[in-house]
C-alpha cells in the first residue's frame, strides 16, 4: 500500500512520537487527522504540532479515545490510523493502575471498534517493549516470552491480545509495532534522557535509580516513525509484530555521562545515586531482524546524534544559550 495522499488518522498525534509521525506523514502529502486530548500528562504538547495547523490537509480533533462515539464519527472515509495514543510511564501506572488500564486496554479496543465499523483499510498499533518484563535472554525478539514487571507492560500486552484477536475474528489489517525506548527532540518530561539533559543545563543533580548499570535500547524518534510508516506502507504482514529499535544498547551510567558531555556539564553537574523504582526492566535490547527483513527497517541515526537534537532542543525550551 502506498500511503502517500491517502486518508489517516494518527491517535495521539500531538504527542513525542505521534508529532515526529505527523511531520513524515504531511511530507508524503497525506490527508491527516490528529486526535489527541491534549492530556496534562505531558503539558505543551499542541507546541508539537501548530506548525501545521493552516495547513489544508491537515486537521485537528480534541478527543479521547474512551469516547466510542467520537472515534467512530472521526474514522470516517479513513485508509489508514495510527494507533499511538496511551498513558505512558511505568512508575504512573503504579499510581495510576485504573487510568493506565482505561486508555492502553479499553482505548485501544475503542480504537479497533471504531476502525472495524468504518472499514478503515488499516490499523497500526504502537506497542512497548515493557510487555517482554524480565527477559530470558537478550535480544528481545518476538518469539521471546512475555513477562511484564510493570503495570504499564500489561495493559500494552492486553491491547496487544485485542488487536491479534479482532485480526483473527475480524480479519481487521493489523500490525503491531514494540517500540523500544524512543529519544530525540519532543521527548515526554518524564524520560530519563530528557531529565538527564534538561538537569545538566540547569546545573542540577542527576539522579540515577539503582546502580545504573540497567541498560536500555534507545531508538532514534525518527527512525521509529520511518518504521512506523513502512509497516503501513508494507502488504502481506497483517497479524505480524515487529521490534522497532536500534539493536544496540547503553547502560545508564553511560547516558548520563554522554548528556554531561554533550551539554558541556561535566564540572558543573554531579551525578547521584538512589534505590531503584519498582517496576523498571533491567535490560532492554532488540532483536530488529525480522522488521529488517520484512519492513526493510533499518536504524539511521546514532545515540549520539539523537542527544544531540534532543540537547538543542531543550536549550530551546529552556531558553538556554
Amino acid at each position: 500500500m502506498q500511503i502517500s495522499n491517502l486518508n489517516v488518522m494518527v491517535t495521539g498525534g500531538a504527542g513525542f512520537i505521534g508529532s515526529h509521525l505527523v511531520d513524515k506523514l504531511m511530507k508524503l502529502n497525506c490527508n491527516i487527522l490528529v486526535y489527541d486530548n491534549l492530556s496534562p500528562f505531558y503539558t505543551r504538547k499542541e507546541d508539537n504540532i501548530k506548525h501545521h495547523m493552516d495547513k489544508p490537509n491537515f486537521k485537528f480533533v480534541n478527543g479521547d479515545i474512551l469516547n466510542l462515539g467520537a472515534l467512530k464519527a472521526s474514522m470516517k472515509n479513513l485508509d489508514v490510523v495510527f494507533h499511538l495514543a496511551a498513558q505512558p510511564g511505568v512508575r504512573y501506572s503504579l499510581e495510576n493502575p485504573h487510568k493506565t488500564h482505561e486508555v492502553n486496554v479499553t482505548g485501544t479496543l475503542n480504537v479497533l471498534m471504531a476502525a472495524k465499523a468504518n472499514e478503515v483499510k488499516k490499523v497500526i498499533f504502537a506497542s512497548s517493549s515493557c510487555i517482554y518484563g524480565a527477559a530470558e535472554k537478550l535480544p528481545m525478539s518476538e518469539e521471546s516470552a512475555t513477562n511484564p514487571v510493570s503495570l504499564y507492560g500489561v495493559s500494552k500486552l492486553a491491547a496487544e491480545a485485542y488487536c491479534k484477536i479482532f485480526h483473527r475474528l475480524y480479519g481487521t489489517d493489523i500490525v503491531i509495532l514494540r517500540y523500544f525506548t524512543a529519544i530525540g527532540a519532543r521527548q515526554r518530561p518524564d524520560m530519563s534522557p530528557r531529565i538527564f539533559v534538561e538537569n545538566a543545563l540547569q546545573e542540577k543533580p542527576i539522579i540515577i535509580f539503582g546502580d545504573g548499570n540497567q541498560s536500555r535500547d534507545f531508538v532514534s524518534v525518527h527512525d521509529i516513525a520511518e518504521g512506523t510508516i513502512r509497516a503501513a506502507e508494507t502488504d502481506g504482514i497483517s497479524g505480524e509484530s515487529f521490534n522497532i529499535g536500534s539493536g544496540r544498547s547503553i547502560t545508564i551510567n553511560e547516558l548520563a555521562k554522554l548528556a554531561l558531555q554533550l551539554t558541556e556539564k561535566e564540572a558543573k553537574t554531579e551525578i547521584q545515586y538512589e534505590a531503584p523504582k519498582l517496576g523498571e526492566m533491567r535490560h532492554t535490547l532488540a532483536n530488529i531482524q525480522k522488521a529488517k527483513k520484512l519492513l526493510k527497517f533499518m536504524p539511521k541515526r546514532s545515540l549520539k546524534e539523537s542527544l544531540e537534537e534532543l540537547v538543542t532542543w531543550s536549550r530551546g525550551r529552556l531558553r538556554i544559550s
